[in-house]
């Protein structure tokens, strides 16, 4: 499946989700505030300071915070499914330049709840606009990445996820872009009417 495909799923579910009535009292559909921190992956680049010191950025490695859609079926408690889309962004201690390596990751997965508290959920990641800064000292790049499964075990807001990607430079040398991480999704309440 390519990017584009998978961008245009994304934007076709944010279209048609939100015209699914509720059926009981309780939204099939809520969106929410996501994150993750992550770590893991293989160097991109790595910046030697002035104190003799190094520090490699990671392929895997990052903050990210995002919006998305989770959807409940009206028949089924058991099951759900979410799609985010977000900003994923790491740097480093230098102070004099900022260097950065961010991308926009795009989520979906299917969760299945094994009780009100405890979920698991397996899905598909795809990183795009996947960009090293280099801050003015060095040379700027630009990565692809392939569409990589992803695996969740959540308690309540929170769950430990993986997922194993690859990134590609311009010259096709291939990156380990793998992740462990803790990831969030806190849903957004609509106030009730009185």
């Amino acid at each position: 499946m390519s990017c584009n495909r998978l961008f245009l799923i994304l934007v076709i579910c944010i279209g048609i989700l939100p015209s699914i009535k509720a059926q009981n009292s309780n939204p099939p559909i809520n969106f929410f505030i996501g994150g993750a921190l992550e770590m893991g992956g293989e160097a991109v680049a790595t910046v030697s300071f002035a104190d003799g010191s190094k520090q490699s950025i990671k392929a895997g490695q990052g903050g990210t915070i995002g919006v998305g859609l989770k959807w409940h079926p009206a028949n089924s408690n058991k099951w759900s499914l979410k799609g985010m889309i977000g900003i994923k962004y790491v740097t480093t201690k230098a102070t004099n330049a900022n260097i950065t390596l961010t991308r926009m990751p795009l989520r979906f997965t299917a969760n299945y709840h094994f009780s009100k508290n405890i979920w698991s959920g397996v899905g598909i990641t795809s990183h795009q606009l996947i960009n090293f800064n280099a801050g003015g000292i060095g040379n700027n790049a630009s990565f692809s990445s392939n569409v990589a499964p992803t695996f969740e075990f959540g308690f309540k807001e929170f769950s430990l996820m993986y997922t194993p990607m690859t990134y590609k430079d311009p010259s096709q040398k291939s990156y380990n872009a793998g992740a462990i991480g803790i990831a969030f999704a806190v849903d957004i309440k609509k106030r009730q009417r009185r």
